[in-house]
């Protein structure tokens, strides 16, 4: 039988200006991934390995704080992070070079999206915890959700349809505290909440038929990650306890 190769080329880039000094923003995507992103580890030298981001990834360019690249073993992923001082702080041009596996649209749609939102949270970062390193927080609802999740998880979250971002709010997840914060991001796709010590994210994957999650960074001194991810795990099991009609 012969083998066909479905993958499709694509590049997606950002470029902007970020609210620190160029040191800060290395660090902040060299050591505090999980402020903004999530876990992510590099032997800090050209060679070393990249952990939590690509396959089996190794670190080609080491410039600090100038110029980072890391590339997949396979090939099939690179991301390329250039930084130069700004009178706003920093401005970062990063590009992302990879390859879709079945629906190149849908896939590179996502891919554009998530990045602009992971750059937005990363400028949230470094305005708000600047160095500071967090607990991850990341959970994803049942496969129910992939269909109309988004607005579900809104409602049950109490946030009003037409929220923007600036509104303060108040978060009320069944059998949790209160959150009170500002929204900083407010799309079709994603919900971004900054509070007084942390950044909580929702992302509505159902527009692209997948389950919808959400992936908080928190900068509570003593936070529990396991026990917070398992909290908002339960939580999702439970707002999606029935089919998402």
């Amino acid at each position: 039988m012969e083998a066909y190769d479905m993958s499709e080329r694509f590049e997606v880039r950002w470029e902007g200006e970020l609210p620190a000094a160029p040191r800060e923003v290395w660090d902040a995507f060299t050591v505090h991934t999980a402020g903004w992103y999530w876990k992510i580890a590099y032997e800090p030298w050209v060679g070393g390995a990249e952990r939590g981001l690509t396959s089996a990834g190794t670190v080609t360019v080491w410039d600090p704080p100038r110029h980072f690249t890391t590339r997949s073993a396979d090939g099939s992923n690179e991301l390329d992070y250039v930084l130069e001082p700004s009178r706003g702080g920093t401005f970062l041009s990063y590009r992302h070079r990879g390859e879709t596996t079945e629906n190149h649209e849908r896939e590179l749609d996502a891919c554009r999206r998530h990045t602009a939102f992971y750059y937005h949270s990363l400028g949230e970062y470094l305005r708000h915890f600047s160095g500071r390193d967090a607990a991850y927080v990341s959970a994803e609802a049942p496969d129910s959700s992939a269909k109309g999740g988004f607005a579900v998880l809104r409602q049950a979250l109490g946030v009003p349809e037409d929220v923007a971002a600036g509104d303060t709010v108040r978060l009320t997840p069944a059998g949790m505290e209160p959150i009170d914060g500002v929204v900083d991001y407010a799309t079709a796709t994603f919900l971004g909440v900054r509070g007084d010590d942390a950044l909580y994210r929702f992302y509505g994957r159902d527009v692209w038929d997948w389950p919808v999650g959400v992936a908080h960074h928190m900068f509570v001194a003593g936070a529990d990650e396991a026990e917070l991810t398992q909290t908002w795990s339960t939580w999702l099991d439970g707002v999606f306890a029935k089919d998402v009609v």
